[in-house]
């Protein structure tokens, strides 16, 4: 069952895990669950998809509850006016602050079309180095860094960070292989580790300064206590109330 993490006469939202798709789509017909049908059977009524996230991101999934809610919501997010928040464990050490302004180019099946306007901010927050050789070097370093994407580009902040040259973790088709494979067999982790922790916005019905936040997945949590992050996820009001018996490796 899928957590609902808010809901009112408009909309309804999710914490989506690790690996759900957001809808069908023609590259992942074989796929039999999406979130967009799951929650359609699980409240008993059809949903409306608003934005999307990628398939191995979790977080903070909206959907609309009519046609006439969705309309302006979406038109919200053409229009740049949500607030959206991620968290990410990332190669390296990142600067500790800074903005990517790197056009998006489309992906293979639409290279027609001219590159696109693509804006992301982030913060480090924490860095860990762990005595893990990767490739020529005999520790590993990473970086947990809260990002904010100004533009809503496919793949925008996986791209952004490959550009920099600071991978997000657990990306393979972006990412570095490498530290992909360390994650998976020392860490246990096979998950991309990016989260949508928390969408703003002003809800086009009441008016309302609207936040949704949504809890770190377990995997990412598992990883952000065994590097000794707690204090600044604490600090960045990311960690769930109690905090939830985890299994270190």
């Amino acid at each position: 069952m899928l957590e609902i993490i808010y809901e009112d006469a408009q909309y309804v939202a999710i914490n989506k895990p690790n690996g759900l798709l957001v809808h069908r789509t023609r590259i992942a017909e074989e796929k039999k669950e999406f979130a967009l049908q799951l929650l359609r059977d699980q409240l008993g009524y059809h949903v409306f998809t608003v934005h999307r996230l990628d398939r191995g991101t979790s977080g903070v999934l909206l959907f609309a509850k009519s046609p006439e809610a969705a309309a302006p919501i979406v038109q919200a997010f053409e229009a740049r006016e949500p607030d959206k928040t991620y968290f990410a464990i990332a190669r390296g050490y990142t600067p500790e602050a800074g903005t990517i302004d790197n056009p998006i180019r489309p992906d293979k099946d639409h290279q027609h079309r001219e590159p696109q306007d693509a804006v992301t901010h982030y913060d480090r927050l924490a860095t860990v180095e762990l005595p893990i050789p990767v490739g020529r070097y005999q520790t590993s370093r990473y970086s947990l860094v809260k990002i904010k994407p100004e533009t809503g580009r496919m793949h925008q902040i996986r791209k952004h960070f490959a550009h920099l040259r600071h991978y997000i973790i657990g990306d393979k088709r972006h990412g570095d292989w490498r530290h992909n494979k360390m994650f998976l067999e020392e860490l246990d982790s096979p998950f991309l580790l990016l989260h949508a922790a928390e969408l703003r916005f002003v809800h086009p019905f009441t008016g309302a300064d609207t936040s949704i936040k949504s809890q770190l997945p377990l995997n990412m949590l598992r990883l952000c206590r065994q590097f000794g992050w707690e204090g600044v996820l604490a600090e960045q009001e990311a960690l769930p109330q109690p905090l939830p018996e985890i299994t270190l490796c």
